[in-house]
């Protein structure tokens, strides 16, 4: 048999969104506090003449623009773009079993529609093992799975592109 120790690890990628979600907690709460200190009854006397109530209205709207320009300064979130195993789902010979659309599997003889459809219908998977316990495998499918074990891999499951692993909306 073929050893795929390589191919069933999980490649625990660092996590380099923990400071951006900070930042984007501390931006909502600011805007929050912006939004509530708005509407809060201000404990001061009623303006009793046009003038005061223009001078209040000034001091709301600098306060507000400030709590924007400190909203504003906050460094952006850093969205990613580009999925970083962008290539496993298609693009390259290996193929991640957790994210890859049904239609990645046409390349490999023998495994659509059948094999594929059972892949890509159940999981996640945790390693590529975990192909062989999909209920209702038959022995043939085993056998096509086996011929191109050493080309599966399991990423974690990226929500951009589980959704579509059964039907990306492109047809012929």
């Amino acid at each position: 048999g073929s050893d795929t120790s390589d191919n069933t690890s999980k490649h625990n990628l660092p996590d380099q969104k923990q400071p951006n979600k900070l930042k984007m907690k501390l931006a909502i709460f600011a805007l929050l506090l912006s939004a509530v200190a708005a509407f809060a009854p201000v404990q001061t006397e009623r303006a009793n003449t046009v003038l005061q109530a223009t001078d209040s209205r000034r001091e709301f709207l600098s306060a507000a623009t400030a709590a924007v320009a400190v909203v504003a300064a906050a460094a952006p979130a850093n969205a990613i773009r580009d999925y970083e195993n962008i290539a496993l789902l298609g693009g390259s010979e290996i193929i991640d079993v957790n994210n890859a659309n049904v239609r990645v599997y046409l390349k490999l003889q023998g495994m659509y529609p059948g094999a594929a459809g059972k892949i890509v219908s159940h999981g996640p998977y945790e390693s590529v093992s975990d192909l062989y316990k999909i209920p209702g495998i038959s022995d043939g499918e085993k056998a096509v799975i086996k011929r191109y074990e050493a080309r599966f891999t399991t990423r974690p499951p990226s929500a951009d592109y589980v959704i579509d692993r059964i039907n990306n909306g492109l047809y012929r």
